[in-house]
């Protein structure tokens, strides 16, 4: 644990694989920068690896001031004992008050295990980060300027602020594609700092012989129309029809978590709390009935239209246009009005 320190620059985790950042990095940037400016403090980027030195400028356009770089050869490779004891001393040196992560598979790892070393608290999978107060009500004693760490809890039925006054830094984990990633900005300037880590073969457990990566098959947080289907469509050969509109609408193929459960499609197409958030120019969910977890991952689309056979479905609360009815009837009918009219 680090002391309190109130002058402590907002620091983001520039998670990189095989030379290239992630975008969650890039979209924690734009936040970073707004907490920082209120707090009146610098943005840091710690980035790791080796041979990347060409990511440096590519993250002050995005919005930070500060690169803490540590290129080695010993960092090539992600392992957690060694990105942690770097990411440990990084954090006592320099006394960030604030350290975001992506809530990825590599951030999910690395994140508590620093926590841990550090004796500090960690949020998880957080849908938001503010700067707020806190008043300890037993005391009176009034704490500002606090990250406030905003996340669904109890399966997603309530929103909960989770705040952490004494034992820093505040660190938590956000999900991927809930910040909206900033422009970048050419006329950006910042400093690289250099830094170096003595790592010892018990820092290195792991030998890593290759790492093989599977591409999304599908760029949801991209696409501008989205056809996603749940438990409803009831088969995946009924989901051929969730394709087929998908397909004449030149959009994206999202889904539920329970229709990927069901086996109704792969994982890569999950949108909600625990898979993918998006921001498309039209959502049509059809078979969804609308669950806060799902709501948490589309809610901020243009427009929405629901298809569902329950006029109850939570869905139809908040989107734009609904229709009551089977999605095996109606969707084929938008299909043939639409390539009638075109």
């Amino acid at each position: 644990m680090i002391k309190v320190n109130r002058n402590g620059e907002v620091w983001v985790f520039a998670e990189q694989h095989a030379g290239k950042l992630e975008d969650t990095p890039l979209e924690l940037m734009g936040r970073a920068r707004t907490l920082a400016d209120t707090l009146g403090v610098q943005v840091g980027a710690v980035l790791l690896g080796h041979n990347i030195d060409g990511l440096a400028q590519k993250l002050i356009l995005f919005g930070a001031d500060k690169i803490y770089l540590v290129n080695q050869e010993e960092l090539k490779d992600y392992q957690t004992t060694s990105y942690t004891k770097t990411l440990c001393e990084l954090i006592e040196k320099h006394e960030p008050q604030i350290v975001i992560y992506g809530a990825t598979v590599t951030g999910r790892d690395l994140a508590p295990r620093i926590a841990s070393a550090m004796k500090a608290g960690l949020t998880a999978d957080c849908t938001d980060l503010r700067i707020g107060e806190h008043k300890i009500n037993k005391t009176g004693e009034r704490h500002e300027n606090l990250l406030l760490q905003i996340r669904p809890a109890f399966g997603g039925n309530i929103i909960a602020t989770i705040i952490n006054y004494d034992r820093w830094p505040q660190m938590a984990t956000v999900r991927e594609g809930v910040m909206v990633m900033p422009l970048a900005d050419t006329s950006r300037v910042g400093e690289i700092v250099h830094e170096k880590v003595t790592l010892t073969a018990e820092d290195l457990p792991l030998e890593i012989l290759e790492e093989l990566k599977t591409e999304r098959k599908v760029n949801l947080k991209a696409a501008n129309i989205i056809v996603a289907g749940g438990a409803g469509v009831g088969s995946r050969d009924n989901f051929q029809n969730i394709w087929d509109l998908a397909n004449c609408l030149g959009g994206a193929v999202g889904a539920t978590r329970a229709a990927i459960d069901l086996g109704y499609i792969d994982n890569d197409h999950q949108i909600g709390q625990t898979g993918t958030t998006v921001r498309p120019k039209l959502y049509i969910a059809a078979g969804i009935s609308g669950a806060i977890q799902h709501q948490a991952g589309m809610d901020e689309s243009q427009k929405i239209i629901a298809i569902n056979t329950d006029p109850e479905a939570p869905i139809f609360g908040y989107a734009h246009y609904k229709i009551v009815g089977d999605l095996n009837t109606v969707i084929p009918l938008m299909i043939k009005a639409i390539r009638e009219k075109v």
